[in-house]
């Protein structure tokens, strides 16, 4: 599998095109409104087909593209269960899987930065999206955030995968791209392994932060697939 890691300044976030080499099938993992443009250029560049997008969970900072590359590639939206969308195409649980040519991508169900948040898998990498970030991770005081259970989704779940496992983060603010799980469970110091529980909640509970720029905004949009009102979507459920 190839991996094509996107980047839009303005919100700060990792897009990532995965393609399966022989098919040419592909999927774009947390699209940006913004960059929709960009990203279905690429995808015809590279001679790809745009199967699916797919979202590690209903973002807050940003608008995705998801409904605009579907209307133009005809791609798929995929987004967990909990999102509580009507737009996606289908919906997904912790341990279904999407197939892309002779490969897959694997979905992880990662509560904590949100409640609908999940992780995706492929040989050898996995995107974290807003869990796990590079010497961090994701904040969880706002739109369904909890502390407790993104503690556990990291610790036992995305640390028991092998050390040698690429991370590639859903965002960025120090021009990080990419880690492994050996390095983040050595590193990382908000919480690495020599990080406790009941530490992390503490600490973590304690930040304050402002809400994110666009979130009043990003939430709604992005229930939509970031299309407009009148745009309607159709779910259906993997089993």
């Amino acid at each position: 599998m190839r991996v094509r890691q996107l980047f839009d300044s303005g919100s700060s976030t990792y897009s990532y095109l995965v393609w399966d080499i022989d098919s040419r099938e592909a999927a774009l993992i947390d699209p940006v409104q913004e960059q929709a443009g960009r990203d279905a250029g690429l995808v015809r560049e590279l001679g790809l087909t745009l199967k699916y997008t797919l979202e590690t969970h209903v973002h807050g900072d940003h608008v995705t593209g998801s409904g605009y590359l579907r209307e133009a590639l005809n791609s798929i939206v995929i987004a967990h269960e909990n999102s509580r969308t009507k737009c996606a195409d289908v919906l997904v649980r912790d341990g279904d899987f999407i197939p892309l040519g002779h490969q897959r991508i694997n979905i992880l169900f990662t509560p904590g930065h949100t409640n609908n948040h999940v992780c995706l898998t492929i040989p050898g990498a996995i995107f974290t999206g807003d869990s796990l970030l590079i010497g961090s991770c994701g904040r969880t005081d706002h739109h369904s955030g909890d502390p407790g259970a993104q503690y556990d989704s990291i610790t036992e779940k995305l640390f028991a995968l092998p050390d040698d496992t690429l991370v590639y983060p859903g965002h960025d603010y120090h021009g990080k791209t990419c880690s492994t799980i050996g390095e983040e469970k050595t590193y990382n110091p908000q919480i690495g392994a020599h990080v406790s529980r009941q530490a992390f909640i503490e600490a973590v509970s304690s930040i304050k932060l402002d809400p994110p720029q666009r979130l009043l905004e990003a939430l709604p949009a992005n229930l939509r697939c970031g299309m407009p009102i009148h745009h309607a979507g159709h779910t259906t459920a993997i089993s």
